[in-house]
C-alpha cells in the first residue's frame, strides 16, 4: 500500500524536510510526497481503492498502536493507497471533512505545517514498524 503525503506548502531545503527524509526513508512501504501550492494547484487523481485521511483539529487523536491498525485493516483490505492530506492555514472545508475516510488530529495544539509533515512522516514510520514487530515502538 502506497503511503502518499499530499501537503499544502513547499518544504524546500530546511530542518523539517530533513526529518521528513529521514522518516520516509526508514519505510520499507512505498511512500511519496506530493506538494501543492497554498492555494489551487492541480491535486493529484484519486484511484481506485485510496482511502483519504485529512489531518485536522476536529480529527481523531488516536494512539500510534491505533494509527498502525487503521493502516493493517486497510492494507489487508487491498487498499492501495493511503493518502494524507495537510491543508494550507485555513484547514480544510466541511465538504472536504466530509469526503475524508478519517479525520487524525496530533491533538489540540495548534502546530505548522511543517512540522506537522515531519510528525506525520515519523507517525507513519512509527506504525510501519508496529505493524513489522520492529522494537522501535516502546508502548507504556
Amino acid at each position: 500500500m502506497l503511503l502518499h503525503i499530499v501537503a499544502r506548502g513547499r518544504i524546500g531545503r530546511s530542518p523539517e524536510a530533513d526529518l521528513v527524509d529521514r522518516y520516509l526513508k526508514r519505510i520499507v512501504w512505498p511512500t511519496k510526497v506530493s506538494e501543492l501550492p497554498d492555494t489551487g494547484g492541480k491535486i493529484p487523481l484519486v484511484g481506485e481503492q485510496t482511502k483519504r485521511i485529512l489531518l485536522d483539529e476536529k480529527g481523531e487523536t488516536l494512539s500510534s498502536t491505533q494509527f498502525a491498525r487503521h493502516l493493517e485493516r486497510w492494507r489487508d483490505d487491498g487498499v492501495r493507497e493511503a493518502r494524507f492530506m495537510i491543508g494550507a492555514a485555513d484547514g480544510f472545508d466541511d465538504a472536504a471533512r466530509d469526503e475524508a475516510d478519517l479525520l487524525f488530529s496530533f491533538g489540540r495544539a495548534t502546530w505548522p505545517h511543517l512540522l506537522a509533515r515531519a510528525m506525520l512522516a515519523e507517525q507513519l514510520f512509527r506504525a510501519t514498524s508496529i505493524l513489522a514487530n520492529h522494537p522501535y515502538h516502546r508502548e507504556g
